[in-house]
């Protein structure tokens, strides 16, 4: 069941309510996750147990890390069919596990998917999702955004996605962290553990043995994408590799860029950029806006805000008001029945169309199929979207990480959907804000195959940020034809095209 606004704000303790930008709309089980890493950052001993800022010292010791035989794994997970997919299907898929702690059981679970054109020479992408805990990169990323199918409303065939990234790379669709979708540990112990540092140290693992599995990747241009909080998973898996590359002398991963879209990358500015971007879109009123930002600390709420801030906030959700996608704030909400249990959608059957906001309720009964769970090689599972794992570690920003990342020399894009309001084009606007970098190209339109503006973009000195416009939080949801021009500007290198020349 997803949260309206007001409930968020409801559940919330007053010094949760500054990251209620993480569970608005999002799943009871994710706002568990939630209060167990915000009490952690509360405590006397927070649980950041790594720096992600010092990417230019080598580790004093590297062990190297474990990987075992991949020998038959590539041909014994390639999928014949999946179940409902439409004619023609002209490319490879795969699907199965990855060992990354064999003495625990603990596997991650993946979805492989190859150019139709091109495909031995395309780069290779690895695609993320969010969090805190895990949201399915498979469920969401896959079936809902940039990969090749959709999900139909009858929940038992796929629609093609001509704007599929696969186009354009190989796609590698991670289930990350440990415990999302289909990916298990046989340790109950290690759901205790996992955060930011251990889901950066099994997703590397995860590579080096994927690597192996598929060796003609292992020369090929690797870019990393993602959103949400992958604005943590993918600096982090970047930072993991460049260092890793440095001292292992095992598979060197031959990282190019990242792209990481409506990213949670700051705590500091994220309850600034929610409230401002609420009231720049018409989404509360001049009197609220004016009392939260008066009589609230809009940096750190605290744990006692006044009574004048408590009224504002519970102000701010009243006027937003219960049937609102804060994901997307112009996009309709799936209707149910009266029982609350039965999605009502009318599905197209064209990507292209409008999109249908019960996609979510598709994809959950697809992957439950029996039939569907055999076809990607996945052990019998109650599939759902998002893990209720316990979340322990993770910093309070990845502007430092970031940083070095940009002197790194590798590519790093941030892109935002304009009408998301959870992680919104404000967001990342005040925490790249914080950087200062210096302007190479100054903000302009770009466009897609269209005379209508795509989106808008400035070239700092190390670092593009892009807008997309009309989009929500899964920009390849919303606006696929212009999601599928922005990651081919940034596999090729360059900023998204300009208009085309005025007709005569």
């Amino acid at each position: 069941m997803k949260l309206s606004f007001l409930s968020c704000l409801l559940l919330l303790s007053c010094y949760q309510l500054a990251f209620f930008i993480l569970s608005c709309n999002a799943t009871i089980y994710q706002m568990k996750n939630l209060n167990k890493l915000i009490k952690s950052r509360k405590s006397g001993n927070p649980l950041h147990s790594k720096s992600w800022d010092r990417l230019d010292v080598a580790p004093d010791h590297y062990s190297p890390v474990y990987v075992g035989s991949q020998e038959g794994l590539m041909e014994a997970d390639k999928i014949d069919a999946l179940p409902g997919q439409p004619e023609g299907v002209n490319f490879n898929h795969y699907a199965g596990y990855v060992t990354v702690d064999p003495k625990a059981g603990r596997e991650l679970f993946y979805y492989f998917v190859e150019s139709p054109q091109n495909s031995s020479t395309n780069p290779l992408v690895v695609s993320l999702h969010g969090g805190p805990g895990g949201c399915s990169p498979f469920g969401y990323g896959a079936l809902e955004e940039l990969g090749p199918f959709r999900v139909s409303s009858d929940n038992k065939t796929l629609i093609s996605n001509d704007y599929a990234w696969n186009n354009v790379a190989n796609v590698l669709f991670l289930e990350t962290p440990l415990g999302t979708g289909f990916s298990y540990s046989n340790t109950s112990s290690d759901y205790k553990t996992v955060g930011d540092q251990s889901t950066a140290e099994d997703n590397y693992v995860f590579l080096v043995n994927w690597l192996e599995r598929f060796p003609q990747y292992k020369t090929r241009d690797l870019f990393i994408t993602g959103e949400s909080n992958a604005g943590h998973y993918a600096p982090q898996l970047a930072y993991t590799i460049l260092s890793n590359n440095n001292v292992t002398n095992q598979t060197k991963i031959n990282l190019k860029g990242i792209a990481i879209g409506n990213p949670y990358i700051d705590d500091n500015t994220a309850l600034l950029a929610i409230f401002d971007n609420l009231w720049t879109h018409a989404l509360n009123s001049d009197e609220t806006n004016a009392g939260i930002h008066k009589y609230c600390n809009l940096t750190n709420l605290g744990d006692n805000p006044s009574e004048e801030c408590r009224k504002y906030l519970s102000q701010a959700s009243m006027e937003l008001g219960e049937y609102i996608d804060i994901a997307n704030i112009y996009a309709p909400v799936c209707p149910t029945s009266e029982d609350d249990s039965e999605p009502k959608s009318a599905s197209t059957g064209s990507v292209a169309a409008d999109f249908d906001p019960c996609s979510d309720n598709y994809v959950e009964a697809y992957l439950n199929l029996a039939e569907v769970q055999s076809a990607l090689h996945a052990r019998p599972t109650k599939w759902t979207a998002c893990s209720d794992t316990d979340w322990t570690d993770s910093p309070t920003t990845m502007l430092p990480t970031i940083q070095q990342l940009i002197e790194s020399g590798i590519s790093l894009w941030i892109y935002s959907g304009d009408t998301d309001g959870y992680f919104s084009v404000t967001s990342s606007r005040y925490a790249l804000h914080i950087l200062n970098l210096p302007i190479q190209t100054p903000w302009r339109p770009w466009h897609s195959s269209t005379e209508e503006v795509g989106g808008y973009v400035v070239g700092y000195e190390g670092l593009t940020f892009a807008t997309v416009r009309g989009a929500g939080l899964m920009v390849p949801t919303y606006q696929p034809e212009r999601a599928l021009t922005l990651i081919s500007s940034f596999l090729q290198g360059q900023l998204p095209p300009l208009p085309p020349p005025p007709s005569l």
